[in-house]
């Protein structure tokens, strides 16, 4: 059972939108929409409803930032279920690709995250093990895993008391992708001492699992922490997982690499008789080499564009992906697309992207047609899979609308009494002036202001402008990074500064209750950033604040911003009536100031300084090596053993440099 923990409760109109959609899902439509404005409770709605279905649920959002925003409130939300994350575990991904243009082959090169490839397995362990699992996930739920019936047969269930050879079982867990390591123990891997045999999951953070035997028998088991060096709770039963969704049984692996064979033999004789003999025997060294390793390892590097093989669906076959984790043993769940306006336009796109770059690697011999089968879910796929949809978005797009129908419930009420924020439009002619006397108004009462412009430039020329006239200002743009955004958006909040200047950045998923402004400059320039739905996002930037209002400088009064006021206008005054019925005094939203991640981040404030090792003089890198040096023997010193060894194994990449 999913059991919701919070001191909240929902408002009437949340309570409607709820009791609307769970008795929709009930009913058994599959597709369901929930309009709610900026600062409504959406995601408080979404709990509830989870809670009252009580159904697994996959929530899906096209961004990261917006993931970590959800699994954080739904760990609050639900603490004593599984709430999981699934998001890609690349830090870095360069996908392989070929340009024949130019014959250059650009091999794949990536820095994996361990945290985040703990969390992936983790998710699809809880999947297979509970039923009370939320996951939260991005556009990489809709990428190809592996079989889950061929993941689930490679697991292994140990009780108290069971006989097992240890021989035996040292073998199984090396054929699930687990290596033995009496030296540094780390994740996935299991050491040996004596009858004592200790596994570190691949999907646990700081737990080891040790088996104590007498003999064959296994005697005693429990979860033990590593780093405390101490024995946490015995267990009776215990069930483990492969370290990889792609690890296949003996059986299916030895059938996967026959196929890789004819497969390889089909496809180079094609080449031989088109007299491509580069292609040839590009393709013939490739292959050789990762049957090689699959034969001697049971993985390889680029597994998954051994997909089909490994999985055994058919050529053009639906592949698997985290969707099938969900729906194992014909379990009904359910899939929230948050902000879908933005997400479902994102994950129609991503197949044809996917397959032009995959398609020229196979035609010049670089993979087989196969890997073709290693692709995300096609649009169709996706969204006529065999669960029910609820789509969250304060702008639908027509898409959710036309698949909802009637389906569609409303939340246009704020449980703080917030109204949609005013309107004016003033001439462009004038518009750097206007705001500057605006603007000051707002930072007389330490509010702040944020203002959207259409170029990059125009936002660092503003920014320079307002600073000479004495207003505290920056600009954020796409070459910051998320540690450096954060810091600016907090600093915002703080009053370390008062005006923010952006392009496209300041639109869903920022919240930011101190801002009372918002200044669109040229609204009337039609286009992706002053669309309707475009202008209604940034207009909701202002929705947190009592005195929120927003600033339209344009010459004329474009279709896209006559439907963004209209719409403002009708949910301001459906709002005011709410509130003179119910006698509620608007107030403004409080949030806590997040903590800085700057202080966290001291390495990665080094790296940004020198992002470029390769090319740096050796005595530049060996003072960054002097100066990490000095902070680890300072973590060391003060007991903080985990972030020692971190800087110890950075100092090694430098010096391997």
């Amino acid at each position: 059972m999913f059991e919701l923990t919070s001191n909240l409760k929902p408002s009437p109109d949340q309570k409607q939108a709820i009791e609307g959609i769970v008795k929709s899902i009930k009913e058994g439509n599959k597709y369901q929409t929930l309009l709610g404005v900026t600062g409504s409770g959406k995601t408080f709605s979404m709990a509830n409803i989870i809670k009252k279905l009580n159904m697994p649920t996959l929530i899906m959002s096209h961004n990261k930032s917006l993931c970590a925003q959800l699994y954080s409130e739904f760990k609050g939300f639900f603490s004593k279920n599984h709430v999981e994350y699934f998001i890609s575990y690349y830090d870095y991904y360069q996908p392989e690709a070929y340009i024949p243009r130019t014959d250059v082959f650009i091999e794949k090169d990536s820095s994996t995250n361990e945290d985040l490839e703990r969390l992936r397995l983790s998710a699809t362990a809880s999947l297979l093990s509970y039923e009370d699992v939320i996951c939260i996930a991005s556009v990489s739920a809709n990428y190809g895993l592996g079989n889950p019936n061929e993941y689930i047969g490679m697991v292994l269930i140990f009780e108290q008391g069971m006989q097992i050879s240890q021989k035996e079982l040292l073998k199984k867990l090396v054929d699930m992708g687990y290596k033995r390591n009496d030296n540094f123990f780390d994740r996935a891997d299991f050491r040996v001492n004596g009858d004592i045999i200790d596994i570190y999951p691949a999907y646990y953070e700081d737990e080891v699992v040790r088996l104590e035997f007498f003999g064959d028998e296994l005697e005693c088991m429990y979860h033990y922490n590593i780093f405390e060096n101490k024995k946490i709770k015995d267990l009776k039963r215990f069930i483990l997982y492969p370290t990889s969704q792609f690890s296949v049984g003996e059986v299916r692996l030895k059938k996967a690499i026959k196929d890789i064979k004819l497969e390889l033999n089909e496809r180079l004789a094609w080449f031989e008789h088109e007299n491509k003999l580069v292609e040839y025997q590009r393709l013939k060294q490739r292959v050789e080499f990762d049957l090689e390793m699959l034969e001697s390892t049971g993985m390889c590097k680029g597994v998954e564009n051994y997909a089909r093989h490994l999985t055994g669906i058919k050529e053009g076959d639906t592949p698997y992906t985290l969707f099938d984790y969900f729906a194992i043993k014909n379990r009904k769940f359910l899939v929230i697309v948050d902000e879908s306006h933005v997400s479902l336009p994102q994950f129609r796109g991503m197949f044809a992207g996917d397959r032009s770059r995959k398609q020229t690697l196979v035609d010049y011999g670089f993979r087989l047609p196969s890997a073709l089968d290693n692709r995300p879910l096609m649009f169709d796929e996706f969204i006529h899979k065999d669960c029910q949809f609820l789509f969250v978005s304060a702008t639908p797009a027509s898409l959710e609308l036309e698949l909802s129908k009637k389906n569609v419930f409303y939340q246009i009420m704020r449980p703080t009494g917030l109204l949609d924020p005013k309107i004016e439009i003033k001439d462009s002619d004038n518009q750097v002036e206007i705001l500057f006397d605006e603007a000051k108004k707002a930072i007389e009462r330490n509010e702040r202001v944020l203002v959207t412009v259409l170029t990059k430039k125009l936002a660092e020329e503003l920014t320079k402008y307002y600073l000479e006239l004495g207003i505290k200002v920056k600009y954020m743009h796409s070459d910051i990074d998320a540690i450096e955004r954060n810091e600016i958006i907090r600093n915002l909040r703080s009053g370390n500064f008062d005006m923010l200047i952006g392009i496209n950045l300041l639109r869903e998923g920022l919240d930011l209750p101190e801002v009372s402004l918002i200044a669109i400059m040229d609204a009337d320039k039609e286009g992706f950033l002053r669309s309707t739905t475009s202008l209604i996002q940034t207009m909701g930037r202002a929705a947190r604040n009592v005195n929120g209002k927003v600033l339209l400088f344009a010459k004329k009064i474009t279709k896209s911003m006559q439907e963004a006021i209209d719409t403002t206008n009708e949910r301001r005054k459906l709002q005011e009536a709410y509130n003179k019925k119910h006698h509620i005094t608007p107030t403004s939203v409080k949030r806590h100031l997040e903590k800085s991640l700057k202080n966290e981040e001291d390495l990665g404030e080094i790296y940004r300084k020198n992002k470029k090792f390769e090319k740096m003089p050796a005595n530049e890198r060996a003072k960054i090596i002097k100066e990490l040096r000095k902070e680890m023997l300072e973590a060391a010193k003060a007991l903080e053993f985990e972030k020692a060894a971190s800087i110890r194994d950075e100092i090694n990449k430098l010096k391997n440099l």
